[in-house]
């Protein structure tokens, strides 16, 4: 049988054995439903069923990746030097004479080890490089920032709100039949407006490379809406609001400032972040989460006590990253050394007015003669924060890190 045969019986036998499955599990629950249980036969030949169905499902993955890996090779010449010196013209003609031929034939077999090899491509005529058909990328950022905050979106270039900005409270107790009018309270508002920012970026490729390589397209079109996010999840956090750019978290918010009247020994980075809780508490605003950076979450993991205990941390587990019972968010976006802690759905909004979008332009200086594109990204938001009290801001600089593990009253070391 060839390949391709086989390759397609395969495929049929696959989907009669997921039909076959289908059909047991329906059974299963019919019995389910009327017996109230599965009867030892029909799980029996449902364990078989689905054995089978797993262990075709993977012959036909292992036969479509040896087919991907060589496509494209069966046209490739990968002929001997014998072969080579058969088919030469030379040689041809003086087999046509056979006996009668007298002399030497030489023919010219330059161009025949595996070394020769023109670019940074290995393949040859006579070796054909096993070429992989996906591209290494480099390592993506992971992106938290945008997750944290409140999501909106708008049709318009700007935001107005409203916020208060001022609340003389003065609420009383008064008489029945007060002599005097009752107490007056007073309120103060700000109208606020934030204008729509636009991130935006590109390339240039040549329109015969992208109409040849439809992959290369959807490629570009991915990293460079990667690179959008990129920047965004750095703005939303670090933006100093110059220019046309965004004014992030980290410029909005309220600095650390530890909360009066709290007695704190030894103070340690695990100590800092809970009176950074306490100070978002007394704002009236009690936090959610933290943010750090991955370097500063590990010194915290790795705290241990007198006895070399983790203090937080269990190696063998599996729980996430939680402190004083508040999620931590890790970012490279994060300086090393700095953290922020903080309610911060209640604190800000992302609103989005455009999506990230990509577009192929012919008509971009002088792409038109020269058969290129310009590949285009870009997205328009805007960042509202609402509350920069609920966001504090903070440095670990200042707390002196042990040359070992910390015990006794002070707690965990930091790192």
């Amino acid at each position: 049988m060839s390949t391709e045969n086989e390759y397609k019986q395969a495929v049929a036998d696959l989907t009669k054995a997921t039909d076959q499955v289908k059909s047991f599990a329906e059974t299963a629950r019919t019995e389910l439903k009327n017996l109230g249980d599965v009867s030892r036969e029909t799980k029996a030949s449902a364990d078989k069923a689905l054995t089978e169905m797993n262990a075709l499902a993977a012959r036909v993955t292992e036969m479509e990746q040896k087919s991907a890996r060589g496509r494209g090779h069966e046209n490739e010449p990968n002929l001997s030097i014998g072969q080579r010196f058969v088919q030469a013209d030379e040689v041809k003609a003086a087999m046509e004479r056979s006996s009668n031929f007298k002399g030497t034939v030489q023919i010219e077999v330059k161009n025949i080890t595996s070394a020769s090899s023109t670019g940074v491509s290995g393949t040859t005529g006579l070796v054909v490089a096993d070429r992989q058909p996906q591209i290494i990328q480099i390592p993506n950022r992971q992106l938290v920032v945008r997750d944290l905050l409140m999501p909106g979106s708008t049709s318009s270039g700007s935001i107005d709100y409203v916020q208060e900005t001022g609340f003389s409270n003065a609420a009383d107790f008064v008489a029945e039949n007060p002599s005097t009018p009752k107490p007056q309270s007073d309120i103060q508002f700000s109208l606020l407006n934030l204008p729509v920012r636009t991130i935006a970026h590109w390339v240039k490729a040549s329109k015969q490379i992208l109409a040849d390589a439809p992959m290369l397209q959807s490629y570009i079109d991915g990293r460079l809406r990667y690179g959008l996010a990129f920047k965004e999840d750095d703005a939303l956090l670090n933006g100093d609001g110059t220019g046309v750019s965004i004014k992030g978290l980290v410029a909005s918010s309220t600095a650390y400032k530890q909360p009066a009247g709290v007695l704190v020994k030894d103070e340690t980075m695990i100590d800092r972040l809970r009176l950074a809780m306490l100070q978002t508490t007394l704002a009236e605003y009690p936090a959610t989460g933290h943010i750090l950076n991955p370097t500063d979450w590990a010194s915290i993991t790795l705290t241990k006590d007198a006895q070399l205990r983790y203090v937080f941390a269990n190696p063998l587990g599996l729980n996430g990253a939680v402190l004083w019972g508040l999620p931590v968010a890790e970012s490279l976006a994060m300086g090393q050394g700095k953290f922020m802690t903080g309610a911060f759905r209640l604190a800000a909004q992302i609103f989005d007015r455009e999506d990230a979008t990509v577009t192929i332009s012919t008509e971009d200086q002088d792409n038109f003669v020269k058969n290129m594109v310009t590949v285009l990204a870009e997205e328009r938001l805007a960042l509202a924060i609402y509350r920069p009290e609920a966001l504090i801001n903070g440095s670990f600089a200042d707390l002196t890190t042990p040359a070992s593990s910390n015990a006794g009253s002070g707690g965990a070391s930091g790192g």
